[in-house]
C-alpha cells in the first residue's frame, strides 16, 4: 500500500504543500483554521514525514536536546508534554538528559548535545552554569523553559508569571479573612519571585510577613511548617512555594492535630497532578505548564526558521484553582484555635 505523501495531505486539506510544511514545522504564521485542516488531514491519512530524507535534504538531525533540571518535579512533566506535542507535530524528536547526573559526575551538562548533533536545545528549569550554556547558545538555538535565569544573549526564556500567581493565592487567603499568612519559600529566582508576590499582596493590605525557608521538597515543607505551627502566634494560613512543599505543610498540620482547612488553610503553587489527587485536593496557583512547554517549542521552531533575533522573555498568565484546603479564617468563623495544644510532631 502506497504511503501518503505531503502532496496527499495538501490535497485533502485544500492547501498548498508549502503551507503543510509550515504546519509540520510548527510555524506560528499559519491561521488556526488552516492548521486544524492540515492536522486533520495528517490524522486521516496517517501521514508520517520521511525523517531520513528530510535529514539529508535539510542537513538537520530532526532532534532537539532537552536538559531537565530535576526529574522529580511533577510540574516539569506537564511542561514536557506541552513541549513534545508541538515538536512531534513538527517531525522533531526529543533527546532527554538529567542535568543532576551530569553535575554529580563533574561533566559539562549542555555541551554533550553538540556532539550528538541536535538542532536545538531546550533547558527545563534552572541550571547552575550559565557560562556553559552561553557557549552552547553561540552554536545552536537555545530556549530556557520554566525558569527565569539565566538571561543570555539570543536565548528565549518562557515561564509563568510567578509574582502574579503568588499574589492570586495570597489575595484568595486574605479574602477568606486570614491575616496571619505564612510563606514556606524555596531557593532560586522563581522562588524569589513567588516570595515577592506574597510580600506585595500582604503589603497592599498592611499585613506582616512570616517566612520560613524550605527547599522545594515535601520534607522541607514539613520541617518549616512544624516551626511555623509551633509558634504561640501561629498562622491561620500557609502559602507554599510549590505543591511538593504544600504536601509537607499538610502532613505537618495533620501531625500537629490541626484540621485543614478548619484550623489552618493551605495553598500551593503549580497545579501539579499531586494537587489534584482526591485525598490532597489542594488549592493552588496554576502556572500553565503545558502552555509554557508549547510556547518554548514555538520559540525554538521560530529560531529554526530564522525569525527570532534577540532573546525574549515570555510569561504565561497564571490562574488559581480553589479546592478543599482553603477556608474561612477560624477567628472570622467564630472559632479561635490559638489556645489549642497541638500534638507532638514526628521525630526527625
Amino acid at each position: 500500500m502506497r504511503q501518503p505523501t505531503i502532496r496527499d495531505v495538501a490535497e485533502r486539506a485544500g492547501v498548498s504543500k508549502s503551507l503543510v510544511s509550515l504546519v509540520l514545522r510548527g510555524s506560528g504564521q499559519v491561521r488556526p483554521e488552516k492548521r486544524d485542516a492540515v492536522l486533520q488531514a495528517v490524522r486521516e491519512l496517517g501521514y508520517r514525514p520521511n525523517a531520513a530524507a528530510r535529514t539529508l535534504s535539510e542537513r538537520r538531525s530532526r532532534t532537539v536536546g532537552v536538559l531537565l533540571h530535576d526529574l522529580r518535579n511533577p510540574w516539569f512533566v506537564e511542561l514536557l508534554d506541552g513541549l513534545n506535542s508541538l515538536l512531534h507535530t513538527a517531525g522533531l524528536h526529543m533527546l532527554l538528559s538529567d542535568a543532576r547526573l551530569g553535575r554529580r559526575a563533574g561533566h559539562d551538562v549542555a555541551e554533550p548535545f553538540l556532539d550528538l548533533g541536535v538542532d536545538g536545545l531546550v533547558v527545563v528549569g534552572t541550571l547552575p552554569d550559565p557560562a556553559g550554556l552561553a557557549r552552547v547558545a553561540e552554536r545552536l538555538p537555545v530556549v530556557v523553559a520554566g525558569a527565569r535565569e539565566p538571561v543570555l544573549p539570543g536565548v528565549d526564556v518562557v515561564a509563568g508569571d510567578d509574582e502574579q500567581g503568588a499574589r492570586l493565592a495570597v489575595e484568595h487567603l486574605i479574602g477568606l479573612g486570614h491575616r496571619r499568612i505564612a510563606h514556606v519559600g524555596g531557593h532560586g529566582a522563581v522562588s524569589e519571585l513567588r516570595r515577592n508576590g506574597y510580600a506585595s499582596a500582604l503589603a497592599a493590605h498592611g499585613l506582616e510577613q512570616l517566612v520560613e525557608r524550605g527547599d522545594l521538597t515535601e520534607e522541607g515543607g514539613y520541617r518549616a511548617t512544624v516551626r511555623l505551627l509551633s509558634r504561640p502566634d501561629r498562622p491561620t494560613a500557609v502559602f507554599a512555594v510549590n505543591d511538593m512543599t504544600a504536601v509537607g505543610v499538610l502532613t505537618a498540620a495533620a501531625e500537629l492535630g490541626l484540621n485543614v482547612p478548619r484550623d489552618v488553610s493551605v495553598a500551593g503553587y503549580d497545579n501539579t497532578s499531586i494537587s489534584r489527587l482526591r485525598h490532597v485536593w489542594l488549592t493552588t496557583a496554576d502556572n500553565a505548564g503545558h502552555e509554557v512547554g508549547r510556547r518554548a517549542a514555538r520559540c525554538l521552531l521560530e529560531r529554526f526558521e530564522g525569525q527570532a533575533g534577540a532573546g525574549r522573555i515570555q510569561l504565561t498568565a497564571p490562574h488559581l484553582e480553589v479546592r478543599g484546603t482553603t477556608g474561612r479564617c477560624p477567628a472570622t468563623a467564630g472559632e479561635d484555635v490559638r489556645d489549642r495544644s497541638p500534638n507532638e510532631p514526628r521525630g526527625h
